[in-house]
């Protein structure tokens, strides 16, 4: 893993909490999309290096679950990976519980693919790569 891709908050309302987050970075969200694989819209800020994303659910999803029973707040960490196949396979190798045998499109340009907090100490964590044509 070469660095911290991201780190995903879950809110309830992603207009408010773009709101918020742009009056606490100082800077507009670089970019909004809908994750069809997830049922979720997503909304990303980039300050200097670093990379923080806004998930909200639309309606039956893991992040309205996640609100229901946790609240808001911070819902995964995200690490950049050369090649998420083979990270895959070695964390599979390594004993992790991953939540899909294959990467999915996920937001910002990526494929994703996540590990059961039960295998992280509590932590969802995201696995991402960017999509190259």
């Amino acid at each position: 893993m070469r660095k911290i891709e991201h780190i995903g908050i879950a809110v309830a309302d992603l207009e408010e909490a773009n709101k918020l987050y742009e009056k606490l970075l100082g800077v507009a969200p670089y970019k909004q999309e809908r994750v069809e694989s997830e049922n979720v819209m997503t909304s990303f800020f980039r300050t200097g290096p670093n990379k923080i994303e806004l998930v909200a659910g639309e309606g039956e999803d893991a992040i309205s679950k996640f609100i229901e029973k946790r609240g808001e707040g911070i819902h995964h960490i995200a690490f950049d990976v050369p090649d998420i196949k083979l990270e895959m396979q070695r964390l599979k190798e390594e004993g992790f519980r991953l939540l899909s045998e294959e990467p999915k499109k996920g937001a910002d340009n990526k494929w994703v693919c996540f590990i059961h907090p039960k295998s992280a100490n509590g932590v969802l964590i995201e696995l991402c790569q960017e999509i190259r044509d």
